[in-house]
């Protein structure tokens, strides 16, 4: 009798995926970078550089690059290598025009899956941006701005348009960069998001449609023409 040895299996057609990404975790620097100011519109990327301060390899840098560069982060020119996208008025218009067709829709669906702890939290995320506004802290003012209208968006449930809020913030925070402070007075970031949680407060889905398009159209309106005057200047 002969000894059966088992069929050898098939070879594996893909590397199993580590969970710490090294390509997923330098991109998320650069984003982040990008979104805090550290990395100014039209400002060079170098690949060596970068993977020098993260302690990497180039490889990897560059994928990562080139993962912002599908999402419109970053741009590359041959020869010259990789660049933080510079914004101009027109594709802030446009970005403000989907972040708009998102949140009202987002924010809808919100109110009908709404609890009061849910509320509750909104409620703290306004207050904060009223405490930083009193303490002038605009820069850490935008980044709660922001968490307010991702808390609405995550509170809607559809994961897909929380995935583009996201990028659509960082691309703001990107563009807004160039232009520095949106308002002079930074309580009025806070302001502006009154009547948004009255309308919250209240369940009123036709309200909160009206006060979030006002509220995003006016913010658009503010960011367009600041780059028109930047482009003039």
């Amino acid at each position: 009798m002969f000894e059966k040895f088992p069929e050898p299996s098939d070879p594996p057609k893909f590397q199993a995926l580590q969970p710490d990404d090294l390509v997923t975790r330098i991109a998320d620097q650069v984003v982040r970078a990008i979104g805090d100011g550290r990395l100014r519109p039209g400002e060079k990327v170098a690949e060596a550089k970068l993977a020098r301060e993260l302690g990497t390899s180039r490889a990897p840098a560059r994928e990562a690059l080139r993962l912002l560069e599908s999402q419109g982060l970053i741009v590359s020119h041959p020869r010259r290598g990789f660049f933080v996208h510079a914004y101009d008025s027109k594709e802030m218009h446009d970005i403000y025009d989907l972040r708009e067709c998102l949140e009202i829709h987002a924010a809808r669906l919100a109110l009908k899956r709404m609890t009061d702890a849910d509320l509750a939290r909104l409620e703290a995320q306004i207050e904060t941006l009223h405490r930083l506004g009193r303490a002038g802290a605009a820069q850490e003012q935008v980044v709660e701005d922001y968490a307010f209208h991702r808390m609405l968006c995550e509170l809607g449930g559809n994961g897909q348009i929380l995935r583009i809020f996201d990028q659509l913030a960082t691309q703001l925070r990107a563009g807004i960069a160039i232009v520095g402070r949106l308002y002079d007075d930074p309580a009025k970031i806070a302001a502006t998001h009154d009547p948004l949680i009255a309308a919250i407060r209240a369940r009123d889905g036709d309200r909160l449609e009206a006060e979030l398009r006002e509220h995003l159209e006016d913010a658009r309106e503010h960011v367009v023409a600041l780059y028109l005057a930047a482009s003039v200047a």
